[in-house]
């Protein structure tokens, strides 16, 4: 079981009848306390100690009223901790000062004699406050890290937004600066093919060929023909001499796709291209020599296939010297609006279609969502989109139509209703997604819709 966090409290004050009262009122309300009466050691506080909230003095020195002691603490804290909730106790003589700190950027004041309760309640109040604007600007930061990676992904038509895709992404583009063979693992559907394109677009053969391969989609009789080119007459129809796509490949990228599907005598020559670089063509005896970089892509086990006798052992670990493993579109349903918002742009969705898409469990994937996005657009080419437009299955539908009964949303909430929300959930954009039942992208769509500050 987690331990409540107990939240931190620095007062600093010269009074030490000050301390005592308000130590003793936030310690049994079960704050923990730590006080002082040196501006210069509260910084000291500040800079090593995680504190919450500051309640600080306008004034140190005996006879001083002019409040410039307390601002230049005041500004002192905001310069180590912009995010740092400061209360100003202050007396009528330096009220004026502190309203213009308030203004500056001080989260409240109050007036000696203080009431107890207002006090607790602005404390409570602002930490709160505090650790939104700490978790928002912490967001701000991580998504400004994760920038430049989306930035490289989306050119090459890659759509995310969940933690899972970014850990892909980040490794992808790490991988990318190597010459080593990648092996991509997943489900149909699901990417593979554009993480091997971010993986090429990122690497130091950007510029150079990048031949793709389906080994699923040839007969296995001329898998090996594609692959090392073939002499004429070296099978039926050979009426004269190919190149393979190692060939075509030299000083660049192969992607091998549904490398499982290729035949064992394919994989023996495979690994040895692998090893040496040298290969024959079909039909010839001549030993070619070429240089490329080998991603593969597979939707099997191989370890089975190995178990199996279907796949060689040394050609898997040839090929998977660094593995990419895609997680399949229902383990990352944070995806799949945006997604739809790439292949539906500009388009609106209801909320129960929205929520009927992040019910679906997507067998075929990213490619499964492409092509009922893309009948939508055939069929109902305007207006908003509702359930029914995406032909879901009924129990799809029955089971999005009980995540509506569960959230209590009969309808998609008015420009007041989230401008309320906003307010009671102080602008924390995941409780308001929470308290109406839609995802943040969704959420995020409606207030800029509405023109709400976020």
């Amino acid at each position: 079981m987690n331990k409540k966090t107990v939240e931190k409290v620095l007062i600093v004050d010269d009074t030490t009848a000050v301390l005592q009262a308000l130590s003793l009122l936030l310690e049994i309300h079960g704050y923990d306390v730590v006080t002082t009466n040196s501006p210069e050691q509260a910084i000291s506080i500040v800079n090593q100690l995680r504190v919450s909230l500051v309640i600080q003095d306008m004034n140190f020195t005996r006879d001083t009223t002019s409040g410039e002691e307390g601002k230049a603490l005041f500004e002192s804290l905001r310069a180590l901790n912009p995010n740092l909730p400061i209360i100003l106790i202050t007396a009528w003589t330096d009220l004026e000062q502190a309203i213009e700190l308030v203004k500056a950027g001080a989260a409240d004041y109050i007036a000696k004699p203080w009431d107890d309760q207002k006090l607790l309640t602005s404390v409570g109040n602002l930490i709160e406050v505090g650790k939104s604007r700490q978790q928002t600007e912490q967001l701000e930061r991580h998504k400004a890290a994760q920038k430049p990676s989306q930035t490289a992904a989306e050119q090459v038509g890659l759509i995310y937004s969940s933690t899972a895709m970014q850990r892909v992404v980040d490794m992808a583009i790490q991988v990318a600066k190597s010459d080593i063979s990648v092996l991509i693992t997943g489900a149909n559907g699901a990417g593979k093919e554009k993480i091997a394109e971010l993986v090429q677009a990122q690497s130091s053969l950007a510029n150079k060929p990048f031949i793709k391969v389906n080994c699923g989609a040839l007969p296995p009789d001329l898998i090996e023909a594609e692959l090392f080119g073939a002499e004429a007459g070296a099978y039926t129809g050979a009426t004269k001499a190919r190149i393979g796509r190692f060939e075509a490949a030299d000083g660049g990228t192969l992607f091998l796709d549904e490398i499982g599907n290729l035949s064992y005598s394919g994989q023996t020559k495979l690994l040895r291209v692998l090893q040496t670089g040298q290969f024959e063509r079909l039909g010839s005896t001549k030993t070619m020599q070429v240089d490329v970089r080998v991603i593969s892509a597979t939707n099997a086990n191989l370890l089975e296939q190995i178990a199996n006798g279907e796949f060689r052992e040394d050609l898997y670990y040839r090929l998977n010297v660094i593995e990419l493993q895609l997680p399949a579109l229902a383990k990352r349903p944070e995806d799949i609006m945006p997604l739809v918002q790439y292949f539906l742009p500009a388009r609106e969705l209801s909320l129960s279609a929205e929520q009927a898409l992040l019910t679906q469990s997507w067998p075929g994937n990213v490619r499964e969502l492409e092509n009922a996005c893309k009948r939508v657009a055939v069929l109902k080419p305007q207006g908003i989109i509702e359930t029914e437009d995406f032909a879901f299955r009924e129990d799809v539908i029955q089971n999005s139509a009980s995540v509506d009964a569960q959230n209590q949303m009969t309808q998609e909430p008015d420009k007041s209703a989230l401008e309320n929300a906003m307010r009671e959930h102080q602008g924390v954009i995941a409780r308001v997604a929470r308290q109406f039942g839609m995802s943040r992208q969704a959420l995020y769509r409606r207030l800029n819709k509405f023109g709400i500050d976020y």
